[in-house]
């Protein structure tokens, strides 16, 4: 099918691109490459330089290609970046989803909305959490992204359409930004290699749900696939320290770790840890890759230079 991929130079998204290509879509990108990068794209697909913000930009390249479907993972995604620029956060995530909504609803294209699991449930909710749980965020990112889910749904009601959400828990992999303000094992890997101290925010003993970027576009895959609306968690279930983290970067690198500490960030959670059996049982999905295996890739394409076009 056709497909639309916003966002489609950054990290996930370029890795989606290449697994949609690989299996005969054809695929186009809208990136304002504010943190994608052109290299990470296979030829030929082409790359729209627009913000998903700008709708009088968005729509006519949406109208021309006529996406079957728009994967739609062009975000603001960093928490203290939002706490920072809450009102920047907000036209990127809300807007520019209420916008790709607009163009795709012109063409009759249906969405898959990439939210985030790790931002959204908020410091009360179980862990696991279940998709059922009442979204209480602690950050502006997450609240804009429950903003932003409130309008899929509501284009679903009021519109009949099939767009769908995938909320993820915290992706790593290859051609994640190891500079970047946010993914822990990219930057830590990165740190390690560079013979720096890694630097732990608070005690070290929150907890988050890293899933490795290959299932996290598999998961995409099977929703794009199922074509049909629903909301699914994408994660591991598994709750993991970032001092337990630690260990086991160190142990692939055969290197000490010895982190430095600083004060906690404000706006992040404790905790964090997505339930999954949902995915499972609409779409036959479930995370395959373990942590160390994951771990191993990114530091060997950290030592390998982290070239653009890194596969899984």
């Amino acid at each position: 099918m056709r497909v639309l991929v916003t966002g489609g130079a950054g990290f996930i998204g370029s890795h989606l691109t290449d697994a949609l290509v690989a299996r005969g879509d054809e695929v186009a990108v809208v990136d304002d490459l504010s943190s994608g990068r052109p290299g990470r794209l296979p030829e030929p697909v082409p790359l729209h330089k627009l913000s998903v913000t700008e709708f009088d930009q968005l729509s006519p390249v949406v109208a021309e290609f006529g996406p079957e479907l728009i994967c739609h993972l062009a975000a603001q995604i960093n928490v203290t970046v939002s706490v920072q620029r809450p009102a920047y956060d907000a036209l990127a995530n809300i807007v520019g989803t209420v916008n790709v909504l607009e163009a795709a609803r012109a063409v009759g294209a249906r969405v898959l909305y990439c939210s985030t699991g790790g931002a959204l449930y908020g410091r009360d909710a179980p862990i696991p959490s279940l998709e059922d749980v009442l979204p209480l965020p602690e950050s502006p990112n997450g609240v804009a992204k429950h903003s932003a889910e409130q309008y899929v749904s509501l284009y679903n009601r009021l519109h009949g359409t099939g767009h769908a959400i995938l909320r993820l828990s915290n992706i790593y992999g290859p051609r994640q930004d190891p500079a970047g303000l946010a993914g822990v094992v990219t930057i830590f890997c990165a740190q390690l290699v560079a013979g720096q101290r890694p630097t732990v925010y608070g005690d070290g003993l929150q907890t988050r749900d890293y899933l490795y970027v290959g299932d996290a576009v598999a998961a995409f895959l099977a929703a794009a696939d199922a074509a049909r609306p629903g909301t699914w968690n994408v994660g591991t279930g598994v709750e993991v320290s970032v001092l337990d983290l630690a260990k086991v970067i160190s142990h692939v690198a055969g290197l000490p770790l010895d982190p430095v500490f600083a004060p906690a960030r404000p706006g992040e959670l404790e905790r964090g840890a997505l339930a999954c059996e949902r995915a499972l049982r609409d779409l036959g999905w479930a995370a395959s890759t373990p942590l160390a295996a994951g771990v191993t890739a990114v530091y060997r394409w950290i030592e390998a230079g982290a070239p653009e076009r890194a596969g899984w």
